[in-house]
């Protein structure tokens, strides 16, 4: 284990001020310093801040600093955030002389889902890791030769994916060395005791950006995938299949047609906004039923998403459409995958049918294959290593 590092953390928690994405980014830092690492958090996307209460981007950035300083403040991290809002640019949270320091003096730097504009700016003496969060589409950009892309990924030292399979595909090749990674969960804060209600939930965009078109393969989004089982209520009566969806960048899930096929449609806003509502939601489903990118599903990439890994470190077991999990996680009791109509009918009900046994595998292989002790200190220890050998997703692989 390396300790006492000066460790600095990216993400989006104040340019999309929403309860998914804040847990996606603050288990990282909260994580870090945990393990006894001297950890900071910046924003530095370059982009104008999500407002969801005015329903798209704003031109202020109080209500979003105030949301990333409760976030960092709710993890004792309240005096160690610095966000960038462009207009100006404005810095908020750490003083700019203390901001220049921590730059010049950290140690690592973990830019997780590539938010930094210009990466090279942290590059005093740190070094990079870039995280890829939306492996497959990363990687066909770079193949694609979108050059601005593959610029800013080069910037960076290290490079992990959250594809624990891209360095076993060809097809995916872009002349970097992606390591394998997962999301950490603190598992002290999604433990619970909460009965849940019956119902399988998830939260979800219909559709987050367009398609992908490479050698004559389209990689779409989670809407392709999930028209695929519009009839699966009818099919698993009197099942409760509730999602939290947001329409998604064009505004066009067919609430009206889902709801119509006898899922239950509930608007994120209001059921998750938050930290802690979001927490609630996850914690209060008796499963998790989930579709996934259809690029992850062509791709095969073995990606597992970071709200699934929470469901299982609160104890409940997921349904989730397979990506290549083969191999990569302990497939069956806890993690039922599925890769068609039948097949999510057959996992919903052995799910309901031995639910005491899916739920406790559920913690198990949370607390096995996501505890951020673990996958943290093997990032790290790989990261500065330059060897494969070293395993960068912990000592509890598959």
């Amino acid at each position: 284990m390396i300790a006492g590092l000066r460790i600095i953390v990216t993400g989006l928690i104040a340019q999309y001020p929403l309860g998914g994405l804040a847990w996606d980014y603050v288990q990282y830092p909260a994580g870090l310093a945990a393990l006894g690492h001297d950890v900071y958090y910046f924003e530095d996307t370059g982009q104008w801040p999500y407002n969801p209460h005015q329903g798209g981007i704003s031109d202020t950035a109080d209500y979003n600093a105030e949301y990333l300083s409760k976030v960092m403040t709710n993890f004792g991290l309240g005096d160690r955030w610095a966000y960038r809002f462009p207009r100006g640019p404005r810095w908020y949270g750490l003083s700019d002389s203390r901001r220049r320091n921590i730059v010049n003096s950290a140690d690592l730097l973990i830019n997780v889902s590539g938010t930094l504009a210009q990466p090279a700016q942290y590059a005093a003496g740190a070094l990079l890791v870039y995280v890829d969060s939306d492996p497959v589409f990363t990687q066909l950009k770079l193949r694609r030769g979108q050059r601005d892309f593959r610029a800013l990924i080069d910037q960076h030292d290290v490079f992990f994916t959250f594809g624990e399979n891209v360095a076993d595909n060809p097809s995916l090749a872009t002349g970097h060395d992606w390591r394998p990674t997962r999301q950490p969960i603190l598992l002290d804060a999604w433990r619970t005791r909460e009965k849940p209600r019956s119902a399988f939930t998830t939260v979800m965009n219909w559709s987050s950006y367009k398609p992908i078109t490479f050698e004559g393969k389209t990689y779409g989004q989670k809407d392709v995938e999930f028209k695929k089982l519009m009839d699966l209520p009818d099919r698993v009566s009197p099942v409760v299949l509730e999602v939290a969806m947001a329409a998604g960048k064009d505004a066009g899930a067919p609430v009206d047609l889902l709801r119509h096929r006898k899922w239950q449609i509930v608007d994120p806003n209001t059921v998750c906004p938050d930290l802690e509502s979001y927490r609630g939601y996850l914690r209060g489903s008796h499963a998790e039923f989930a579709v996934a990118k259809n690029g992850y599903v062509v791709g095969q990439a073995g990606w597992f998403s970071c709200r699934s890994a929470c469901y299982l470190a609160s104890g409940r077991p997921v349904v989730v459409q397979d990506t290549g999990l083969d191999g990569v996680l302990p497939l069956g009791d806890g993690i039922a995958a599925f890769r068609d109509l039948d097949g999510a009918i057959a996992a919903i009900e052995d799910v309901n049918r031995r639910y005491d046994t899916h739920r406790r595998a559920a913690f198990e292989i949370a607390e096995a294959h996501f505890d951020s002790k673990l996958i943290l200190d093997a990032l790290i220890a790989t990261a500065f290593s330059g060897s494969a050998a070293t395993s960068p997703i912990g000592s509890s692989q598959p």
